[in-house]
């Protein structure tokens, strides 16, 4: 079974974008990821929306905070 990488509203994290990438995981459907380089160490690669996609680059830094439904551009 693979791991989701939808970004759930208790997650809590914050880091720097490395890459951006979209894909047809299931076939249905186009969804848009994010691979973020963690302030706490490692990577992690999340699915976000269209919008926040576009908006962000390699470089950019982004924060999601517990109880918010998305990360934020900071």
């Amino acid at each position: 079974m693979p791991k989701s990488r939808k970004v759930r509203e208790e997650d809590a994290w914050d880091g720097v974008v490395v890459d951006k990438t979209r894909g047809t995981t299931d076939g249905s459907g186009l969804y848009h990821y994010v691979e973020v380089r963690l302030t706490g160490g490692g990577t992690g690669k999340f699915r976000v929306d269209k919008a926040l996609w576009e908006s962000v680059g390699p470089g950019d830094r982004l924060v999601k905070e517990a109880g918010a439904a998305a990360p934020a551009k900071v």
